[in-house]
């Protein structure tokens, strides 16, 4: 379903001013505290994030556990680096990134792994660093079985921010700034349910 993921959402970016502002403010921080380290767009997917990024002019590449998904994202950002790896055990060494956007990709992991997702996240960046969080916001778990005709098994987790928050500090990090849209139903993207984006960054070494 990747091609057709990619065809429906391309354009989806050009109709949320606010997201893409939270996008261009995480890309100044991490142009400010990353010390010219790389930004990893993790949870990729096919790419269109990544791509808007390193049109901002960050140095951003992406990592994805699906192989359907990085082919397209190869095939349509060419000039950007994109990697198979699971957010579980990043291949990527201590402190060697500048800044981390997860955005709608820890949805699809459970609250148990959570913990260890966000502890992996804290290893890969560099002290001062910056992880950005997008979610949908909510309590429960959705299970869909079908996406546009094509059988799937894909559950989906909304989560609260101040659980998000609260798993990010426990994690080591010191949570910045947390941001609630509220659901809209109109226009080509509607959506049934607000969406949380929780920022956070690495304390500085000593």
């Amino acid at each position: 379903m990747a091609a057709e993921y990619s065809a429906r959402f391309r354009a989806e970016l050009d109709a949320k001013p606010l997201e893409r502002a939270l996008l261009a403010g995480f890309v100044e921080l991490v142009r400010e505290t990353g010390g010219g380290r790389p930004l990893a767009d993790v949870g990729c997917g096919t790419g269109r994030i990544t791509g808007h990024l390193h049109g901002l002019g960050a140095d951003a590449f992406g990592i994805d556990l699906s192989p359907g998904m990085l082919a397209v994202a190869r095939a349509e950002h060419p000039g950007i680096r994109f990697e198979e790896g699971s957010m579980l055990a990043l291949d990527l060494p201590d402190g060697s990134l500048g800044g981390l956007l997860a955005w709608y990709s820890v949805i699809h992991i459970t609250d148990a792994l959570l913990p260890a997702v966000f502890a992996e996240f804290h290893r890969v960046l560099a002290p001062g660093a910056h992880v950005q969080l997008g979610f949908q916001v909510g309590d429960e778990t959705r299970h869909r079985t079908d996406a546009w005709g094509r059988p799937i098994a894909l559950d989906f987790r909304r989560r609260l921010p101040e659980t998000v928050a609260a798993l990010l500090i426990a994690a080591g990090f010191e949570t910045r700034a947390r941001t609630v849209r509220e659901a809209d139903t109109g226009g080509d993207f509607p959506e049934p349910t607000p969406q949380g984006f929780v920022l956070a960054r690495k304390p500085s070494a000593g």
